[in-house]
C-alpha cells in the first residue's frame, strides 16, 4: 500500500511538472508581445529568458532545458521572430538557462543567496553557450558584433530585471506549493 501511496504521488509531482512547464513555454511565447514589435526593448529585456529560468527552479533541469530549448525554435516557425540563426542560437542559450538553473537549485543550499548565486552562473553559462553556438552557426566574423553588443552591453536591463523578480517568483510559487500538499 505504501508502494502505491507513493507511485501516486510521484505520478502528481510529474503531473504537476509537466503543466508548470507548459505554462512556463506559453509564457516564453508570449511574453515578447509585451515588448511589441520594438526589437531593442525584447534584446534589452530578454522576456523569454525569464520562464526559462523558473521553468528550471520550478520543474527541475530537465523540464527547464526542454522549454528552454523549444521555446525560441517554437516562436520561430509560428511568428518568423526570432530570425532562424537566432533562434537555433538561443534555443541553445535558453536550455542551459533551464538546465543550470534547475540543477543548481538541486545541488546548492536553499538559502535565499543562493538562488542569485544560481541565476548569475546560470546567465553566464547560456549566454557562453549562445556564442559558440553562434559561431557555429554564423562563422567567427558573423557571430561576434552581434555576440558582444547583445548578450553583454545591451542586456544590463534584461539582467537586473531577471535578478529582481525571477527569485521572488520562485519563492513564491515553492511556498505556495509547500503550503497546499
Amino acid at each position: 500500500m505504501a508502494e502505491l501511496k507513493k507511485s501516486m504521488s510521484e505520478r502528481r509531482e510529474e503531473l504537476r511538472k509537466l503543466i508548470y512547464a507548459a505554462l512556463f513555454l506559453a509564457l516564453a511565447f508570449l511574453l515578447p508581445f509585451v515588448t511589441g514589435s520594438n526589437r531593442a526593448l525584447g534584446t534589452l529585456i530578454s522576456p523569454m529568458h525569464i520562464p526559462a529560468f523558473l521553468c528550471g527552479f520550478i520543474c527541475g533541469p530537465g523540464w527547464g532545458a526542454a522549454v528552454g530549448f523549444c521555446a525560441p525554435l517554437l516562436r520561430s516557425v509560428a511568428l518568423g521572430m526570432p530570425p532562424a540563426q537566432m533562434a537555433i542560437c538561443m534555443a541553445f542559450e535558453l536550455a542551459a538557462y533551464g538546465f543550470c538553473s534547475g540543477l543548481l537549485r538541486r545541488i546548492l543550499p536553499k538559502h535565499a543567496a543562493w538562488i542569485y548565486v544560481s541565476l548569475v552562473i546560470s546567465m553566464v553559462v547560456g549566454r557562453v553557450i549562445y556564442f559558440a553556438v553562434a559561431v557555429r552557426v554564423m562563422g567567427v566574423e558573423q557571430a561576434f558584433l552581434p555576440y558582444f553588443g547583445t548578450q553583454f552591453v545591451n542586456t544590463w536591463l534584461g539582467i537586473l530585471i531577471h535578478l529582481a523578480i525571477v527569485p521572488p517568483i520562485v519563492y513564491a510559487i515553492e511556498k505556495y506549493r509547500k503550503t497546499n500538499r
